[in-house]
């Protein structure tokens, strides 16, 4: 018994894999080049992170955040006032 194939010969560029894209194959959209942290070398994804060219954890032990002027105040014992 002869049975006709669903599809006799392959699309062209179909040679048993599907075709794949250079820029699928790193993980980056396509047009943007790859950026890396100055201080790690890891990949960045973030417009913010990509512009200054550290990652949010790196950037943050390079410029700590300011202390809180909160927890610098503390109470300091004083004489009643007279009168009261």
């Amino acid at each position: 018994m002869d049975t006709p194939d669903a599809s006799p010969q392959p699309l062209p560029g179909a040679d048993g894999a599907p075709a794949r894209d250079a820029a699928a194959d790193s993980g980056q959209p396509q047009g943007r080049r790859l950026v890396r942290c100055r201080l790690c070398g890891r990949p960045l994804t973030g417009t913010d992170s990509r512009r200054a060219g550290l990652g949010p954890s790196c950037d943050a032990k390079l410029h700590p955040a300011p202390p809180d002027i909160r927890t610098r105040r503390h109470e300091v014992e004083q004489d009643p006032l007279p009168g009261t």
